[in-house]
């Protein structure tokens, strides 16, 4: 029969535990070199089993656990405490984690010599762990004493850091650690403690600095200052902070830095935003958008500026255009139009890659961008419209020998005005002038490249809308057809042996609809060109009945050969010329009102003809009475004695100013515009009210112009009147559709 088991007492039981306990102590103390036998351990263990796995009364578990908490609360404050009180700064944070670490030691050990108890008493009664228990020993007894002193000497040496001292950095990543561990993986005590304290010195001591550099830097130097100090804040926490204080440090410091000072840095004199951008420090200009996105609406008072400065730069573009206007000086690059828009594109090259280099590309700078070329290219330039000296710049790089860029550069300055085209408001007045330069472009042969035109035509098709270059399209595809009609009628006359009438004609036919319309004039035509003429109709009628020509001298030119005295000369001019020259073939000299009842010519047109060819440059007639103006009793007749040292010359005619009928005409489509504008919107919604329907015709229509909100008005009047729409007659503000 098997014996009973001895009962081993309470005492006798620690007493044998006690023994483990002390040598441990003396080894954390340094007091013993050696370490714990497999004996000593089993020894320990064997006690603490003994004393658990007893019957009651002897089983003597809570006894043990209680014993468990004595063994630290003596040891700390008979060694931990005593050790620390005698130590300060530096040294009294190095021996709190020489503590710390001998402090772990001695839960690991003791939890293995107390494992019986951890594993079933404490666990079934649901008591803190052995661990956790030894964990809040140090945390009470360590911990919440020394803490206002630890904090105070972590804080002393990030300001000697601070203000440029070799620090011992891994004390304090250590004063870190321990501080987390005792928060069991929470940060709660190191937010309260170390955090909270950091943050209030960091505030303090970027105030002090604040006000310091902001009185003896310069803007940029200032900005550095910053950069440094972020820097030098996200090293800090990297080496001996938690993560999770690098965001709220870095914000700490930004108030400080920057929100505190905004407008005193961005406006400091001699440096601010503004000098920046004048003097073309990039670099500068870069750091201050890095520095400024990272605080809130940081970025909105530098786009400000941004916006403000490009606003006067192309305010001053458009000054210095205005003195060049009005003192008729010639820029170098050539006329008014030519040096003002290369400038205004230079400029928007220019910021433009400040958008894109320096602000990153951001949305608030795009908008700034945008906002500022706005106001710059709908600016009048000596009573030019920017639309007109848009179309005017883009008819000179298109025209043959106009321009003596690359054809490469010629692609890359076709876009630019492109994205210029972008910011003006009177889109349809630029395609109107457009239209009419690219029509005498094609007409007389002045076109440098087919393919440039194509080319300008697909990007403004990309940007304002298949409709917008539909009629340029058509006029480019009108031309090709009317090359292949001419080589048509050149066959058809050698293949069927027509007569020729003594005079090469080229006949362009064009479709109406496509190309700007044109003066037309019954014109007495000499009977050569009246020969010319019949033959083509009769060759024309019979390709196609279906459609009629209607003959626009006023754009035809004609080269004729002037018998002088001393050579023939070739002379190029129009058609109304040539007919009012081949007058004088049959008389010698002729009165005003006698060349003007056998050309049938309008009293303008015949002042023109008249003009250029006895008052201008080159003077084929002579005038009678000499003088360089025009009277109804003049007459003219040939002037035998001209001489040129050029065989071939080309007499203008005087320019007409055609920008005021082209105004016209662009203000009468906006008025059709927005009639139709107005109709869809009101028959889509039926009844709206009247400053509803204004500001949504507004909308439909800015992509193509601005419309006045005065004109909107007046028309909304006419189209009541044409019984369009009515009135409400309980609300008058309010319209209806009339079906």
């Amino acid at each position: 029969m098997a014996s009973s088991r001895k009962i081993v007492k309470l005492d006798e039981g620690v007493a044998i535990l006690m023994r483990g306990v002390k040598k441990l102590e003396r080894i954390l103390e340094g007091l013993h070199d050696l370490q714990f036998t497999s004996d000593e351990y089993i020894e320990a263990y064997t006690s603490v089993y003994n004393l658990c796995t007893q019957k009651p009364p002897h089983d003597y578990s809570q006894q043990l656990y209680e014993k468990y908490l004595d063994v630290f609360k003596e040891y700390i404050d008979s060694t931990v405490l005593p050790s620390l009180s005698q130590k300060h700064d530096v040294f009294m944070l190095r021996e709190l984690a020489k503590r710390w670490e001998n402090h772990k030691v001695m839960i690991r050990w003791l939890s293995r010599f107390f494992y019986y108890l951890d594993r079933y008493y404490i666990s079934r009664r649901s008591l803190p762990s052995l661990s956790e228990s030894g964990l809040n020993c140090f945390r009470d007894m360590v911990y919440d004493k020394l803490k206002v002193k630890a904090v105070e000497a972590v804080i002393a040496l990030i300001s000697r850091e601070q203000e440029g001292e070799q620090i011992d950095r891994a004390i304090l990543k250590s004063i870190t650690e321990i501080i987390i561990q005792l928060g069991k993986g929470k940060n709660d005590y190191y937010e309260q403690d170390i955090e909270k304290a950091v943050l209030e010195n960091a505030s303090s001591y970027y105030s002090r600095k604040a006000s310091k550099w902001i009185s003896e830097d310069s803007c940029p130097d200032y900005m550095i200052k910053v950069e440094e100090s972020l820097k030098k804040e996200k090293e800090r926490v990297s080496h001996y902070l938690h993560s999770s204080t690098e965001p709220k440090l870095l914000e700490n410091v930004l108030n400080e830095l920057l929100v505190a000072h905004r407008n005193q840095i961005l406006e400091k004199e001699h440096s601010g935003c503004r000098v920046l951008l004048q003097d073309d420090k990039v670099e500068d200009i870069s750091r201050m958008f890095r520095l400024f996105s990272k605080i809130p609406e940081g970025l909105e008072p530098v786009s400000k500026m941004f916006k403000q400065h490009i606003t006067s730069e192309g305010t001053a573009l458009v000054q210095q255009a205005e003195d060049a206007a009005a003192s008729k000086a010639k820029n170098v690059g050539g006329t008014l139009e030519q040096s003002f828009i290369q400038k205004v594109i230079e400029l928007h090259d220019k910021y433009l890659k400040y958008v894109n280099d320096c602000f990153m590309n951001h949305t608030l700078f795009h908008k700034a961008l945008k906002e500022a070329f706005e106001d710059v290219c709908n600016k009048n330039v000596s009573g030019t419209s920017s639309a007109e000296l848009l179309a005017s710049f883009c008819n000179n790089i298109l025209t043959k020998g106009a321009s003596d860029l690359t054809y490469e550069a010629v692609e890359e300055t076709l876009d630019k005005i492109v994205k210029l085209l972008a910011y003006v408001s009177e889109k349809d007045l630029f395609a109107e002038f457009y239209r009419k330069k690219l029509s005498r472009r094609l007409l007389f042969d002045r076109s440098a490249s087919d393919d440039h035109e194509r080319l300008i035509l697909t990007k403004l098709k990309q940007q304002c809308g298949g409709q917008f270059t539909s009629k340029m399209e058509g006029m480019v595809t009108d031309l090709a057809l009317a090359r292949d009609n001419q080589n048509e009628y050149v066959q058809h006359r050698s293949s069927e042996g027509v007569a020729r009438p003594g005079i090469d004609l080229n006949v362009t036919v064009l479709t109406t609809g496509f190309w700007p319309t044109y003066k037309s004039s019954d014109i007495n035509l000499p009977s050569e060109m009246i020969k010319c003429v019949e033959d083509y109709k009769n060759f024309y009628h019979k390709k196609t009945t279906r459609r009629k020509l209607t003959w626009i001298y006023s754009l035809g030119t004609c080269t004729v050969v002037g018998s002088f005295d001393t050579k023939k000369i070739e002379l190029h001019v129009v058609t109304y010329q040539a007919a009012g020259l081949l007058l004088f073939n049959d008389a010698d000299k002729l009165s005003y009102s006698e060349v003007k009842t056998q050309l049938n010519l309008s009293d303008d047109d015949l002042v023109r003809v008249l003009q250029s060819l006895s008052c201008a440059k080159y003077k084929i007639l002579k005038k009678t009475p000499t003088s360089n103006t025009l009277s109804s009793t003049d007459y003219f007749e040939f002037n035998s004695h001209f001489t040129d040292k050029m065989r071939r010359i080309k007499i203008p005619l005087p320019p007409i100013d055609e920008r005021r009928k082209i105004v016209e005409d662009v203000d009468k489509e906006r008025r059709y515009a927005i009639d139709a504008s107005l109709v869809r919107i009101m028959k889509s919604r039926k009844v709206l009210g009247h400053q509803q329907l204004v500001m949504e015709c507004v909308e439909h229509l800015s992509r193509m112009f601005k419309p006045d909100f005065k004109v909107i008005k007046r028309r909304i009047e006419d189209l009541i009147g044409r019984d369009y729409l009515e009135r409400d007659k309980e609300s008058p503000n309010t319209l209806k559709y009339v079906a």
